[in-house]
């Protein structure tokens, strides 16, 4: 089978511009023959296209791994919710930074905003399957819209929204109907030709929806409306800001990013940080100029400045000094004579 991609581009919703994850590792490993793989998915993900009939379905497949792998899937975020399957074998599988080995009959579940990866650093042998569903949202507040084709009853489907919106369990340990529907799922999948299984692939979803529903109702999961705040957004986004402080930031595009108004983010920010958003960017790049300053003696006052996202070396050297009451080479000398005192005591 020769894995088939999409041009790897950012694509929006509600304004806000995300980035696929794109498998890349699974691909290369794929094309060395390091273990066996098929996939009906859209947009980056790799494998067969999926028609109009699936709309909603982000990616369906399986790997099969049968020798030891030297790869894995890092940290990373899917546009849906994703339902990973471990049929056997065993699996190192991290969410949120708690890491757990999965072992057969084990079903995660990884709601669009939770960070997630697979291998530390390389995936376990095991055939793993996965489910990703675009339900619409990428924050914990944003209303779940699912697929038109998902026919569980009002009821049903309310319920089992509420209860994996409402609460943060990951991990699941299934029984023989899970385990049979996604072997189910694995022939739909291997016999696919140009969705002539989207039928069979529509039907074997709602079943595990249902499934899915069961299993949430034995745990008695306990609910947290408080899950489903708009503060958790813009707490995310506030986590995942230390990562693109490069980016020209404007408020407005901050507040969009976080999928919520503008008064209500900066409300939120000032409450999770007790500084406005402008303020706390500004303190994040500081921090992030101060940490670059010391471990790069090479880089250029302006290089530093441009990779932390300020638009000039002299407004970077105003900020710093204002703060730090150096400027930025100052800084970088003074604490490398003092690391050098504190590594030769008896100067």
């Amino acid at each position: 089978m020769k894995i088939n991609i999409q041009k790897i581009e950012p694509y929006e919703a509600d304004g806000v511009v995300y980035h696929a994850d794109t498998c890349v590792p699974l691909i290369d490993a794929y094309e060395r023959k390091k273990l066996k793989f098929k996939a009906l998915a859209r947009h980056t993900y790799p494998g067969e296209r999926l028609d109009g009939n699936t709309l909603g379905l982000n990616s369906i497949g399986y790997w099969d791994a049968n020798e030891p792998q030297d790869w894995g899937l890092d940290w990373h975020r899917n546009e849906g919710i994703e339902f990973h399957f471990l049929e056997s074998g065993t699996m190192p599988y991290a969410q949120d930074d708690k890491e757990v080995l999965l072992t057969p009959n084990h079903l995660t579940i990884t709601r669009p905003w939770e960070a997630h990866k697979v291998g530390n650093p390389n995936i376990g042998m095991g055939k793993f399957y996965w489910v990703i569903i675009d339900l619409g949202v990428r924050r914990p507040h944003q209303e779940w819209v699912w697929p038109e084709w998902i026919t569980l009853t009002e009821t049903d489907l309310s319920r089992l929204t509420k209860m994996l919106r409402h609460n943060e369990k990951s991990i699941l340990k299934t029984d023989q109907h899970v385990r049979d529907c996604f072997k189910r799922i694995n022939v739909a999948i291997n016999t696919d030709v140009k969705g002539s299984n989207a039928s069979k692939i529509r039907l074997l979803i709602n079943y595990l929806l249902i499934l899915i529903l069961d299993l949430l109702d034995s745990e008695k999961i306990e609910l947290n409306e408080s899950l489903t705040d708009s503060s958790r957004s813009v707490k995310y986004f506030l986590n995942e800001l230390d990562k693109n402080l490069a980016e020209n930031w404007t408020i407005e595009q901050m507040s969009q990013s976080a999928g919520v108004g503008l008064t209500r983010f900066t409300h939120h920010c000032k409450q999770l940080t007790n500084l406005t958003p402008m303020r706390y960017l500004t303190m994040r790049r500081l921090e992030m100029s101060k940490k670059i300053l010391l471990e790069d003696d090479k880089l250029t006052v302006s290089e530093v400045a441009y990779m932390c996202g300020f638009t000039t070396s002299q407004y970077f050297s105003t900020v710093f000094k204002k703060h730090e009451k150096c400027s930025p080479n100052e800084y970088r000398k003074s604490q490398n004579v003092n690391n050098s005192l504190v590594a030769y005591p008896g100067i």
